[in-house]
Order: C-alpha cells, then sequence, then structure tokens
C-alpha cells in the first residue's frame, strides 16, 4: 500500500445534492471541474522516490500551482474556458469542463517535502517526491569475525 494518501474534505449536503443526478445523462454543459476527480492522477513508489503524474490537458505551465503547508501537497489551477460563440438556431453541446481545480494528498513523514521537482511536458505534470535517507533501504554488511 502506498504511503501517499488522498486528502479529501468532508463530503457536504451540497456535494450530495450537485451529485444526485451526476450518471451521465443529466449533464451541464458549462459545469465546472468537479474538484475530487480532477486532475486524475497516478502515483508510483520507487526505491528513493515518489512519481506523481497527473493529466493536466489545455493548460499552460504558469495556470497550475503546487504547494506544501502542514505535511499535505496540493496541486491546483484553473483551466480557462475558451471563448465560445453561439450562432442564433444552431445547437451545440460543450462536454469540457473548465474553471478552478485543487487535488490534496497528505504527504508520508518519511519524505523531504523540501525538495519536490515538477515537470510538465505534454499535458503531464510529473512530480518526484524524494524519499529522506532514513526512508532508503539499507544494506548492512556482514563481517566475518
Amino acid at each position: 500500500m502506498s504511503a501517499l494518501i488522498r486528502y479529501d474534505r468532508p463530503a457536504t449536503l451540497t456535494d450530495w445534492f450537485e451529485n444526485l443526478f451526476d450518471d451521465g445523462f443529466f449533464s451541464w454543459p458549462s459545469r465546472e471541474i468537479a474538484a475530487a476527480n480532477w486532475p486524475r492522477v497516478d502515483i508510483v513508489e520507487e526505491e528513493n522516490a515518489y512519481r506523481l503524474h497527473a493529466d493536466l490537458p489545455g493548460l499552460a505551465k504558469d495556470d497550475i500551482r503546487i504547494s506544501v503547508e502542514n505535511g499535505v501537497l496540493t496541486i491546483s489551477g484553473e483551466k480557462k474556458a475558451e471563448k465560445k460563440e453561439k450562432k442564433t438556431g444552431e445547437y451545440a453541446y460543450y462536454e469540457r469542463s473548465y474553471g478552478s481545480f485543487s487535488r490534496a494528498f497528505r504527504l508520508p513523514e518519511h519524505v523531504d517535502s523540501e525538495h519536490i521537482n515538477a515537470a510538465y511536458v505534454n499535458g503531464v505534470l510529473e512530480l518526484t517526491i524524494n524519499k529522506t535517507e532514513a526512508a532508503k533501504p539499507k544494506q548492512i554488511e556482514v563481517k566475518v569475525q
């Protein structure tokens, strides 16, 4: 089990009502990004670090913010809406979401939160979160007496 844990705020009654008709049939074209579901991420634990990949298509590097506070890593930002011109008499359907987003993850105690590396290539954000020396596996040499 990965030590990097998704950190969510408690659900509210408003959340329940917003999700009541969220079955794909009832959709709202101007609906903003669902905060708890976007961006989608993959987290991989390696020997010396954790790697987090987040899909952020269509965003500029300057639209993304990454912060660490009180052991919680937060990826946030805003996906700006494209200007949509609607002509009279034409039907238009918009499915792509836009708006502010935020995902938070509680960091394990054995990571170096002061030195997180971030790279953004082709719509994918990659964070490298290094483990501290104490958390890295160690080989103990057996001595002959």
